[in-house]
């Protein structure tokens, strides 16, 4: 089970990269975000098209970022906590996940999205290590993850699936000694 962040500065001010924006759901986001739940090519490797139960402003929480790009949703970044009970390489650890629209893929914004994602986290939370989990099918997850520096940790069965853990290093904390 996973948790939103707390402790975070919430929301962020819109974090700008060079074609994307990451700012925090509005309604206008709600068709973006039922597109991303319904859709059989973006949730192949989640368990398939969930329900459209989707509230008029959709996943705001802290550390869920909707990625906009030209004033249009295209994806959704979302970084959360795994409760202590879990596998030992994810307990207590911030989880990435990202979840972007068929049309939005093979452009680079996963990287770019996450990647500023990434930095925001350090900046919020300096020093916190950072999973992610995957199928070992999704072959475009499992690139990413490696361009954005995450290194195995474990394979695990679940879902009719093997999935992935990566762990990304702590980078080092800024600022001098005194």
């Amino acid at each position: 089970m996973t948790e939103p962040l707390t402790g975070v500065p919430w929301p962020p001010d819109p974090i700008h990269t060079g074609r994307l924006v990451l700012r925090e759901s509005e309604a206008r986001d709600r068709p973006a975000f039922v597109e991303l739940q319904t859709s059989p090519e973006v949730t192949r490797f989640l368990g398939g098209p969930q329900t459209a139960d989707v509230p008029e402003i959709p996943e705001r929480w802290p550390g869920s970022l909707v990625v906009e790009l030209d004033g249009a949703m295209i994806g959704h970044v979302l970084v959360r906590r795994w409760a202590a009970d879990r596998r030992p390489a994810v307990a207590d650890k911030a989880d990435l996940g990202y979840l972007f629209l068929a049309r939005a893929w093979g452009s680079g914004y996963a990287a770019e999205a996450c990647g500023a994602a990434l930095d925001w986290f350090d900046r919020a939370c300096p020093g916190e290590p950072v999973v992610l989990i995957t199928q070992s099918a999704n072959l475009a997850s499992m690139s990413l993850a490696a361009k954005l520096g995450f290194t195995e940790t474990e394979r695990f069965e679940a879902w009719g699936a093997e999935q992935w853990v990566g762990e990304r290093k702590v980078p080092p904390a800024s600022g001098g000694t005194s």
